[in-house]
């Protein structure tokens, strides 16, 4: 069993930025694609970036050169950096993990971009 905690989540101003923290624990022996979705109110649930283990980065075009997705593998650890910040950014972060062929889900963080 896996367990996905996420922290770093709030409400921001347009323009502004956050940092989003996830961190595994558990039965681990490696994180084959860790990464983070994000579902705002009324819309279904949508990739926002992910890390694939030896991989390069993957990001939604939405979010291509404002966010940045980083991984630490000796901390079991994924972050994504949120800049320049819009309200269209608005939604439940939820953190995600695939070890060995088997998907977790954080319990998600609220992110509120609103001037």
């Amino acid at each position: 069993q896996v367990q996905l905690v996420e922290s770093g989540g709030g409400s921001v101003q347009p323009g502004g930025s956050l940092r989003l923290s996830c961190a595994a624990s558990g039965s681990i022996f490696r994180i084959n694609v860790m990464g983070w979705y994000r579902q705002a109110r009324g819309k279904e649930r949508e990739l926002v970036a992910r890390t694939i283990y030896g991989g390069s980065p993957d990001l939604a075009d939405s979010v291509k050169g404002r966010f940045t997705i980083s991984r630490d593998n000796d901390k079991n650890t994924v972050y994504l950096q949120m800049n320049s910040l819009k309200p269209e950014d608005t939604a439940v972060y939820y953190c995600n993990a695939l070890v060995r062929n088997m998907e977790y889900w954080g319990q998600g963080t609220l992110v509120t971009v609103s001037s």
